[in-house]
């Protein structure tokens, strides 16, 4: 496909440029790992690298906002590390990943963040980028994270409302991670399942004898992500903080969010490749390792219809970005919950097979275009995490990240064949049409016609800056806007009850002189109005056919 020497020089020559705008026909000249020139007949220096994209589509590279590389879970490690997941990825069109820092409660977010770096600076194959999970609240915690997003490169935090007593945060100290979000100009993202329900039915199946992959399901119902789902969104609107909703599995979880959308909230959702690819009737399957190869937190969703319904809401604007969760065990991990389904690690594949999976069924089934199809693997997740127009665009000035996508191509996805560590994959057997047959990235083609010209190390972090102007534009003008005041009156003078410290209630004398017996007639009037003493019962007296009688 291409040809020449490049000197940091490469020419994308005879595609059609995609962005989330428009699509043209158009050449791509590349230079020092930046797009210099988009155009026609572009005059380019000698030695520069000829890439043939005649007939294929010449898109940004997409940008999964979801993994978990080498995450320790559950007793074990993911098995796609940084070097794997990367290289993984790019074969399928996918030029950055953003990870999470997510260490046990109690650890230094400053301490988590370095070990995240020390493991993925020296593997990773394209850029990346991280969010920061805060698994507990400390006044340190709140300094670590003014830290982090002013001078680590991070404007993103993660919240669980999820894993009790693992991950865990509750409302009280949501309600604080949330106001200092928003004071420090970051976006909060939450995972969202109701921890309590969830941990008291786990226990309810296994009392039953339910112990298979079934239970995950059944004790994680779509209404347990709905409700929390609109928990965070509402504690998140008190305090003007804008909110991502990470993993949207279900309709009830979706519609909470366009409902809020809806109303103004600054809020978005996240569906993944899982979520929109596949579905939770795998649970029920009677293979047992087909079945907990499938297990996630939140679980997919035995409604078969939900995959498209989260692809229309895609389409048509009402959910912004698409991630993975990648997450992946190996059937000897999974079999560390062969007895006990809460036991299995939660976590599937994705990485190498989002941009094919969202293609498919997206748009070859017509439900969306080409141009959408960019903003929603690549635009949206650079204008939300504040990386857009360094990434998401081609464009002068850009990153080169750069796919060449073959529209009329197919592929079947398999574990025979990805490039992933994971022994078993989710979409095994989908026929995609619409295969990514080169990727560049930071200028330099490091996937070609199936082959890999990369290294681990190749990619670099990129940082990411607090007050991302397309999230924060609306909290910043409606905190202008925002301001509370009391209202002026005379003070109250009138008669104070008084409650002595024992709990028992006592009353001012001038409150004893106050009582009257009050009685009420059959036509509703008041008579029988005088001082009494306050040790007086209460009865209340119903007459027939008239109103009750109230005597104190």
């Amino acid at each position: 496909m291409s040809v020449g020497a490049s000197h940091g020089r490469l020419l994308i020559k005879g595609g059609r440029v995609v962005n989330a705008d428009c699509s043209v026909d158009a050449d791509v000249f590349v230079e020092n790992g930046i797009i210099s020139k988009v155009g026609k007949n572009l005059e380019v220096p000698g030695g520069t690298r000829v890439v043939d994209a005649v007939g294929k589509l010449v898109m940004p590279g997409g940008i999964d906002t979801h993994t978990h590389m080498q995450l320790p879970f559950m007793g074990t490690f993911a098995v796609d590390d940084f070097y794997i997941g990367t290289k993984a990825a790019i074969a399928g069109g996918t030029t950055m990943i953003l990870d999470f820092v997510l260490d046990q409660k109690g650890v230094s977010l400053l301490e988590a963040y370095d070990k995240w770096r020390g493991w993925a600076d020296a593997k990773v194959c394209c850029d990346y980028s991280l969010h920061m999970a805060v698994t507990w609240w400390s006044p340190q915690v709140k300094l670590e994270m003014a830290e982090i997003a002013k001078n680590r490169g991070i404007n993103s935090f993660k919240m669980f409302m999820a894993y009790k007593d693992v991950f865990m945060l509750d409302d009280n100290d949501l309600y604080e991670v949330y106001k200092n979000c928003r004071e420090i100009g970051a976006l909060a993202m939450m995972h969202a399942e109701n921890g309590h329900v969830i941990d008291n039915e786990q226990k309810r199946m296994l009392e039953l004898g339910i112990t298979g992959p079934e239970g995950h399901a059944m004790c994680r119902p779509e209404e347990v992500e709905a409700e929390a789902t609109g928990r965070a969104v509402m504690i998140a609107n008190q305090l003007n903080c804008p909110m991502y909703i990470v993993h949207v599995m279900s309709k009830s979880s979706a519609n909470v969010i366009v409902e809020a959308r809806k109303r103004g909230n600054v809020v978005f959702g996240e569906p993944i490749a899982a979520s929109l690819g596949t579905d939770g009737t795998n649970y029920w399957h009677k293979c047992w390792r087909h079945a907990a190869a499938h297990v996630m937190g939140p679980p997919l969703r035995p409604d078969t219809t939900t995959p498209a319904y989260l692809m229309d809401l895609l389409a048509n604007g009402d959910m912004e970005c698409t991630g993975t969760d990648n997450c992946t065990f190996n059937a000897s991990q999974k079999a560390l919950g062969k007895d006990n389904f809460a036991k299995i690690p939660n976590g599937v594949n994705g990485v190498e097979d989002r941009m094919s999976v969202i293609w498919e069924k997206g748009v070859a089934s017509g439900k969306m275009d080409e141009n959408r199809f960019v903003a929603v693997t690549s635009t949206n997740a650079a204008k939300v995490f504040n990386l857009y127009p360094r990434k998401g665009v081609i464009a002068p000035g850009s990153d080169a990240d750069i796919i060449i996508w073959d529209a009329q191509a197919t592929r079947t996805i398999s574990a025979k064949t990805h490039h992933q560590a994971v022994d078993f994959n989710i979409f095994e057997g989908m026929v995609c049409h619409g295969v990514n047959v080169c990727t560049i990235s930071r200028g330099k083609v490091v996937y070609e016609d199936g082959k890999f010209t990369v290294s681990a190390g190749d990619g670099k972090f990129i940082p990411r800056s607090p007050f991302c102007k397309y999230v924060y534009n609306r909290i910043n003008k409606r905190m202008e806007d925002y301001n509370p005041s009391k209202v002026e009156r005379e003070p109250y003078d009138g008669p104070v009850h008084q409650i002595n410290k024992s709990g028992s209630e006592s009353q001012s004398p001038s409150v004893r002189n106050m009582h009257h017996t009050t009685s009420i007639n059959t036509a509703g009037q008041h008579v029988n109005t005088s001082p009494i003493s306050p040790t007086t019962s209460t009865k209340v007296l119903a007459p027939p056919g008239g109103r009750s009688q109230i005597i104190f």
